[in-house]
């Protein structure tokens, strides 16, 4: 039995070449120097010529040499006693000639015509009935520098090869060294050494030892008393390069040798432990005993592997369901459950797999509602897109013709409605943002068991997605609803707001310092540039001065003034009876406006200014009614320069009264005709650089500011609180509850199981490789359980 141990190891040694298998088989591995002799020691153990041979590195790739003894051939036997193969082709070589061609080609084809190196193993078998059983590695050899178009790394990817096989305990180390060359100097004894420190498996071989110089020796190495090995050191004589030139044969080679030792004056004595044939006896010998110590070590290898392949084989599946409707229905049924499970464990952080490096899952919903959404509030400014002009024409255009005491509440409606509307799409983002979270969880939801079938796995998501994208419509009507809700009736009488309304209230009523010269607003109109008396009853205090001398109503706006012309014009009496009393500030208020009558630089005398030709227009230049002819206004003082300007610039004269046009400095007409209407209040609507709005609209703005603050922030605080709860009721929730349904209902058909658990073609071919390892690893068991162990 002890004979077969060999062709045992080499029978495992293929199974597991072509598996793929973990399994490291007891082999002999030739470390040497370059030209060293390594191919010419294996030539010799052979007795066959069939190595290829040159300059330079030769051997780039590493050839696992099988030898394996064969009877002697039998008269009846084919013609051929001996022969070679190759485990990369099915093929029987008798011609030597042809075995290292096709080695050379084997190596120009993985490893290029250059001169580079590759790992991946050429295997070759020779049968011979004069060779003994032996498994050899032959390696490139080791250099120093590159040459050539050789890698600039060479020597680093030769050695990192070589210490790859000699690395491995089941491996025993032959370091062939030249005898020419000092010991000391050795690679292959080195890297050994480094590997090997106690020498248990390295075997020394020196070559060369016909080149040394006259007078020396290497008895002392051959005898181990310089450099100790447990396997000891074997001297042999290649043929020499003439010899090869001259084709000398291997059999001739092998008496020249052997006559070498035999005449040897120093070698005589030790001649029948040193030569080739020795060296094979004792390689075979050395191999066998290595076998059969590392054979418990093998099977314990074995026993594990075998349980690491079941393992890996069981997660493959069993493909004996596929012809079962109901096995198959079993497992596609068990699958949707764990999907569905995992699905709804992950939005409840009750997986088991919880990752503890980020968000994920439920947690990462939390973050878009408190973190996410809510900054996304938080940053919304209630009132930073509305300018004061923006409020001044929402109160004036709530009044309509008539002029209010106080702000009208429909101007509030008007502009906090807009505001609202800003909610919305942070709602609809936060909503989206969520839909994209549960689906990142439909996709992270699988198993290995799952992903055997691609196609199902597949199914699922797109199974689930579907019931996402059909409630991502709802959800985002309904957030956009609320929105609208919240929109449709402006609740005044929130408890919060009350509160807010009533601060705004307090802020607005407070008395506000009065400007000593306050200039007239952009939008403050003159009364046909003549003072008026107004009758106010808001206030009893001095009021401020417009700036061509008219009163105006704490800086009220255009349509304002025109009311109180109206309103004025119908008190005409009144204001006769009081024209004989004295006025204080009647006299300041004409020199004032005097002086900036005759400014053309200052405000509002611009010949061009829209807004002055607007009311001449309509009244005129000394205006209509008893307000124009009043002694009241005439005895005052001279009236202001007239400034007003047709802005289109007409000459002709126009008749005077209602339509009577204003003179202008340069002499033209002021009259219009209906055309330049809009060009007036698109005038008037704009607001030039530098204008200042006055006490009156400056208190309504600031109070309209604090009220839309008010409730925009009990709408925002609202919308922040009801928005996660409708994603979670119309989104998370019910996807949760109705994704088990959703996948038994669209998958778990009878029809489509067999499309259903189609396996992915790589892990067919995966788990059939699997399989025959774990065969081969039960047979490689079974088979050295049965080798008798008993020691020769």
């Amino acid at each position: 039995m002890d004979s077969d141990l060999i062709k045992l190891v080499n029978r495992l040694q293929d199974t597991f070449s072509n598996l793929g298998g973990e399994l490291d088989m007891p082999q002999l591995v030739v470390v040497g120097s370059q030209s060293a002799g390594k191919s010419s020691v294996l030539e010799n153990i052979v007795g066959r010529d069939f190595l290829p041979r040159g300059q330079g590195i030769v051997t780039r790739r590493p050839l696992v040499l099988q030898l394996i003894h064969t009877p002697s051939p039998d008269p009846a036997a084919p013609t051929y006693t001996e022969w070679g193969q190759f485990l990369h082709i099915d093929k029987r070589f008798t011609d030597y000639n042809e075995i290292r061609k096709e080695i050379e080609q084997e190596t120009f084809r993985v490893a290029g015509q250059n001169k580079g190196i590759s790992k991946l193993p050429i295997s070759l078998k020779i049968y011979s009935p004069d060779v003994l059983d032996l498994t050899l590695v032959d390696l490139p050899g080791l250099t120093k520098i590159p040459v050539g178009d050789q890698p600039s790394d060479i020597e680093r990817q030769i050695r990192g090869l070589v210490v790859e096989y000699i690395s491995k305990p089941n491996s025993v180390i032959l370091a062939v060294s030249a005898a020419n060359v000092d010991l000391a100097n050795s690679d292959a004894l080195k890297l050994a050494r480094s590997v090997d420190p106690q020498g248990r498996r390295t075997i020394g071989v020196l070559t060369k030892l016909d080149l040394m110089d006259a007078g020396t020796n290497a008895l002392d190495i051959l005898t181990g008393r310089v450099y100790p090995l447990k396997l000891g050191f074997t001297g042999v004589v290649n043929r020499s390069q003439q010899d090869i030139n001259s084709e000398k044969s291997l059999p001739d080679a092998l008496d020249s040798e052997a006559e070498f030792f035999r005449n040897h004056a120093v070698y005589r004595n030790i001649a029948h432990k040193n030569g080739t044939k020795y060296l094979a006896r004792t390689l075979n010998q050395v191999l066998m005993n290595h076998i059969r110590d590392k054979l418990p070590d093998m099977k314990a290898r074995l026993n594990t592997l075998m349980g690491q392949a079941q393992q890996e084989l069981n997660s493959f599946g069993d493909a004996a369901i596929y012809g079962d409707k109901n096995q198959q229905g079993g497992l596609i049924l068990r699958l949707m459950n764990k999907f569905a499970h995992d699905f709804v464990a992950s939005i409840e952080g009750t997986k088991v797999d919880i990752s503890t490096k980020e968000l994920s899952g439920g947690a990462r919903i939390y973050y878009i509602f408190n973190d996410v959404f809510g900054h996304a509030l938080a940053c919304i400014d209630s009132t930073s897109n509305l300018d004061n002009q923006d409020i001044r024409t929402a109160i004036r255009n709530s009044t309509g013709p008539r002029p209010s005491l106080f702000v009208p509440e429909s101007a509030f409606d008007l502009l906090v409605k807009p505001q609202i509307k800003l909610l919305e799409s942070p709602s609809l983002r936060c909503v989206e943002l969520v839909y994209e979270e549960l689906v990142k969880i439909c996709h992270n939801c699988t198993s290995v068991e799952l992903e055997r079938f691609p196609r199902l796995h597949a199914q699922l998501i797109e199974c689930v997605s579907e019931l996402l994208r059909e409630r991502l419509g709802p959800t985002s009507e309904y957030a956009q609803s609320l929105i609208e809700i919240q929109a449709a009736y402006i609740n005044t009488n929130h408890p919060a707001f009350i509160s807010g309304s009533a601060a705004a209230a307090q802020a607005a009523t407070s008395p506000a310092p009065k400007p000593a010269q306050p200039s007239r607003p952009q939008s403050n109109e003159p009364i046909n540039g003549a003072p008026t008396l107004e009758d106010e009853d808001e206030s009893s205090t001095e009021e401020p001065v417009g700036a061509n001398g008219v009163l105006s109503r704490d800086g009220r706006s255009v349509s304002s003034t025109l009311h109180d012309r109206t309103r004025i014009t119908g008190s005409a009496p009144t204001a006769k009876a009081s024209s004989s009393k004295p006025h204080p500030v009647q006299g300041p208020r004409h020199s004032s406006a005097h002086s900036q009558a005759t400014q053309p630089g200052a405000p509002g005398t611009s010949p061009h200014s829209a807004r002055e030709t607007f009311l001449n227009y309509f009244f005129g230049q000394n205006g209509p009614g008893p307000i124009a002819g009043s002694t009241v206004e005439r005895s005052h003082g001279p009236a202001p320069l007239p400034t007003g300007r047709d802005i289109s610039n007409a000459e002709t004269a126009g008749p005077t009264g209602l339509m009577a046009g204003k003179r202008t400095l340069d002499g033209n007409n002021a009259a219009f005709d209906m055309k330049s209407l809009g060009k007036h209040i698109e005038a008037i609507s704009s607001s030039e650089p530098g204008s200042q709005i006055t006490l009156r609209e400056e208190m309504e703005t600031s109070l309209i500011r604090s009220l839309i603050a008010s409730y925009f922030s009990i709408v925002r605080q609202s919308i922040q609180d009801l928005i996660p709860k409708a994603i979670m009721h119309f989104l998370v929730n019910y996807t949760s509850q109705q994704v088990q349904n959703r996948l038994v209902a669209s998958l778990y058909k009878p029809e489509l199981f067999a499309d259903l658990l189609n396996e992915d073609e790589a892990l067919v071919a995966e788990r059939a490789r699997v399989k025959a390892l774990l065969d081969a690893y039960k047979e490689a068991f079974k088979t050295l359980s049965e080798v008798n162990l008993k020691p020769i």
